[in-house]
């Protein structure tokens, strides 16, 4: 049986209304397809049209005057306002697939479901259980698939079409014309842009398997550089609202990203898909009213993210803070009352003993003054105690009442937010007094100058805080005296420091989320994982990372406490084995540094090759001008934490000039990729990091097409 064979090239796209060229199968098939997609497009508007027609349905409600009009209004013009916000996402490439089965059956694969007047399906939704097997099915596993397309439209217009023929032996195949190279390898020679753009077209098999993982438990997924790790994770968010809206859209969906420049890189994938709920949050922005860029010197970082910083965060909180009065001293009738230091400590130390969620002092000051008045009562003398029954309830008060008793307590019991604390802590004595066995000297004097500096906080501060925030507690903003009715009625009204923080950001977050997805997971300190842990404490999770990566010094630590923030729920484990972003060239250079630092190592495999290797300069400008020469796309230069600062001053001309060149530190460059990348001082950057060489191979691993590598002096 003759076997068709792949078109050479691309038909032309076709001018509105002209006619295909018959001698030209190719153009042919290009006008069908783009007949089906002026269909769904067609469909589209018709919804588009039901959706205002249903918001001014909702307005109209408004007109009835009662309060349940204004409730029915709000609901409708809500629903219809997310509905359109999803139809006007996928405006570009709604239809992007299509499936030929042996049995004759077409099936056309799209970012949204759209149904004909009949309510037969025009296009299938990529998520639904019936477009799985689009991604899934292969040569050897076909799943009745003869020919799968892919469509690339610029809007609405068809321009490419891109087939794989996986059965062609079957009798159908003979009569299928087969056009391009392939989707997946289109996708990997195009430039890289500024952000990241959905894989919705190209997810493979062993990427798919993974996207569409059980909505429960903890779906962990690992893969070397070039996996599509992100791009998994991300669609993964999109298939889950898709498959179970209600409960994750209301619950919450939060995505961590290593960096403020990954989330800005990744940012606009899930509204490209339909999807504008999920929070995205870099480690620098787990806590509300923070948002830190910064980073501390590897040594400095260990310390603040290991786990022995905790017992020295708790001391600080049950300590009195700097500065609080040491002495109470009243009189009632005639008699002097006092509490010393010692007896003052005492109260403290009963007070912050009884909470069931840690200390938690600024919910407790109205507590710590009815024990103050307790310490102050046994001090009278016993036959003015038993003289009568009301004595007591007389002298509670007569204290309360006076100012100088209500002062004492609001400066002996300040209500305090996590950065006084930290700031406290800047006091090197202050610090060595709590630090116990837990710090050494050298370990307080770097924390105690970090923290002294007027700046902001950096990323390894932010779990800090958040822990502070903890242990602190919430401030009352009503506190109520003992002898209120509803005292301990168990109704508090309270304020979160982002409450009180004027630059905090209100509306960024939640206490807890359904799902939580962790990328880079395996660069987490412990102390980021217990965020995560109170954030996802009754979430399901998607972990995604590569222990080859990591950074961390003490991986086995980081994974300890990792698996404690999951909980016991079940593990569903992926391992993406296909490197699809480094050419085959770059990825060899890159792993020699990875086989040194873990001989026994599985690392990916690299599909392609480009027929340029990585090159080496001594001179960074050359190397810059040289990758700017080569693609047309993104170029990334990476260097360490301590010299980025002069590195972007020395190509702050030629950034201006060439704004699609960037400079970034070997952190930030995490989840990244450039067209070309010039990787700086590749010494220096093993040698910063207590990863080494895994922080180097991290490095030489964001290049796509490209890799120049600058060795100072060498």
């Amino acid at each position: 049986m003759p076997q068709p064979q792949p078109q050479p090239s691309q038909p032309r796209p076709r001018a509105a209304g002209a006619s295909p060229d018959p001698a030209d199968p190719a153009a042919a098939e290009l006008l069908r397809e783009q007949e089906h997609v002026d269909l769904v497009y067609e469909r589209l508007e018709a919804t588009r049209a039901r959706a205002r027609a249903y918001e001014a349905e909702g307005h109209r409600r408004a007109q009835f005057g009662h309060e349940g009009g204004l409730v029915e209004r709000d609901s409708i013009v809500y629903q219809a306002a997310v509905w359109l916000q999803r139809l006007d996402a996928e405006e570009e490439g709604l239809v992007f697939g299509r499936l030929d089965f042996a049995d004759r059956e077409v099936q056309y694969i799209g970012r949204l479901g759209v149904r004909d007047e009949e309510y037969e399906p025009l296009a299938v939704d990529w998520r639904a259980p019936a477009a799985a097997v689009f991604y899934q099915a292969t040569p050897v596993d076909r799943r009745g698939v003869v020919r799968r397309r892919t469509i690339k439209s610029a809007g609405r217009h068809v321009t490419r079409l891109d087939d794989d023929l996986l059965a062609p032996e079957d009798p159908l195949a003979a009569e299928l014309t087969v056009i391009g190279d392939g989707a997946l390898m289109a996708a990997l020679t195009r430039k890289r842009g500024t952000v990241m753009h959905d894989i919705v077209a190209t997810i493979q098999r062993e990427q798919d398997l993974a996207v569409r993982s059980p909505g429960e438990g903890a779906t962990l997924i690992t893969g070397g550089p070039g996996t599509g790790k992100t791009a998994v994770a991300l669609h993964r968010a999109a298939y889950l609202l898709f498959n179970e809206r209600r409960r994750f859209e209301s619950g919450g969906v939060l995505i961590v990203g290593p960096s403020r420049v990954f989330t800005a890189y990744v940012e606009q994938v899930l509204p490209s898909l339909g999807e504008h709920t999920a929070a995205l949050r870099s480690l620098g922005e787990l806590l509300d009213g923070v948002q830190a860029a910064r980073h501390d010197r590897a040594s400095l970082a260990a310390v603040k993210g290991g786990l022995g910083i905790l017992p020295v965060l708790e001391r600080a909180v049950r300590t009195a803070p700097p500065g609080v009065p040491e002495q109470l001293r009243l009189t009632y009738q005639g008699n002097i009352v006092q509490l010393d230091r010692r007896a003052l400590d005492r109260v403290r130390s009963v007070v912050l003993g009884r909470g069931q969620q840690g200390p938690q002092p600024n919910v407790q000051r109205a507590h710590a003054a009815t024990m103050v008045l307790e310490a102050l009562w046994e001090r009278l003398p016993r036959e003015l105690r038993d003289r009568r029954r009301t004595e007591r309830a007389h002298f509670d008060r007569d204290l309360r009442d006076r100012t100088e008793f209500e002062a004492f307590i609001e400066r002996w019991w300040p209500h305090r937010a996590p950065d006084q604390v930290l700031r406290e802590l800047a006091d090197p004595a202050v610090l060595g007094a709590l630090a116990g066995r837990d710090l050494t000297s050298d370990q307080v004097a770097e924390l105690a100058a970090s923290w002294a500096e007027e700046v902001t906080w950096t990323v390894e501060d932010v779990p800090l805080l958040a822990e502070l925030d903890q242990l602190l507690g919430p401030v009352p903003v009503n506190e109520r005296e003992p002898e209120d009715p509803f005292a301990d009625s168990g109704v508090l009204e309270v304020s979160s420091w982002v409450d009180r923080n004027p630059t905090a950001k209100k509306d960024s977050g939640r206490e807890t989320y359904a799902h939580v997805i962790v990328d880079e997971a395996q660069d987490l300190s412990p102390m980021q994982w217990r965020v995560l842990g109170r954030l996802g404490r009754r979430a399901s999770w998607t972990v995604v990372g590569d222990p080859v990566q990591s950074a961390w010094p003490d991986p086995e630590e980081s994974r300890q406490a990792m698996e404690l923030a999951l909980g016991d729920q079940k593990r569903h484990r992926h391992e993406l084995r296909t490197n699809y972003r480094n050419s085959a060239e770059i990825y060899e250079y890159a792993a020699r540094f990875a086989r040194r630092a873990m001989p026994d190592v599985q690392l990916p495999e690299a599909v392609r090759k480009t027929g340029f290797p990585p090159e080496e300069f001594t001179d960074l400008g050359q190397a810059v001008d040289a990758a700017l020469e080569s693609v047309e796309g993104t170029v990334g230069v990476i260097t360490t934490l301590a010299a980025f600062d002069a590195v972007a001053a020395s190509l702050a001309d030629r950034a201006e000039a060439h704004p699609r060149l960037v400079v970034l530190t070997d952190l930030d460059a995490k989840g990244l990729e450039y067209d070309a990348a010039v990787v700086l001082d590749p010494d220096a950057i093993a040698a910063e990091s207590p990863a080494g060489l895994r922080t180097l191979y991290v490095a030489l691993t964001r290049a796509t097409q490209r890799l120049y590598v600058v060795a100072p002096g060498a």
